[in-house]
């Protein structure tokens, strides 16, 4: 089992939650985060005054999947996240060495 971590747009979410659902994830975290890349922030306007954002905030979609799904979810959620302007976003992908459902007790893919 993998667990693939996504940093995309806010306003990219709901394309990417539909492009896992087809591809069968059955659950997913979402957590609203910040933070900067290579692009180290960027400028505004306010009231006629420039500052400037260091911290850019994002969205991190989690979902564990099996071993065979991973390439699939991994470029289902670069067609949706993808707009071509630098920020799109990062993805992760880390092993899981167990996953356990509290409720059942069920382990590892019977717990997805």
């Amino acid at each position: 089992m993998k667990k693939v971590e996504a940093i995309v747009r806010h306003h990219k979410l709901e394309e990417v939650r539909d492009a896992l659902v087809g591809k069968g994830c059955s659950g997913m975290t979402v957590t609203e985060v910040q933070g900067f890349g290579r692009q180290k922030g960027r400028s505004e306007m306010y009231r006629g005054s420039e500052y400037t954002v260091e911290f850019i905030p994002k969205v991190k979609v989690e979902v564990v999947v099996p071993d065979s799904s991973v390439s699939a979810v991994v470029a289902a959620i670069v067609a949706a996240a993808k707009t071509g302007q630098v920020g799109d976003g990062k993805i992760f992908v880390s092993d899981m060495a167990q996953v356990i459902r509290v409720r059942t007790g069920e382990t590892d893919e019977a717990a997805l």
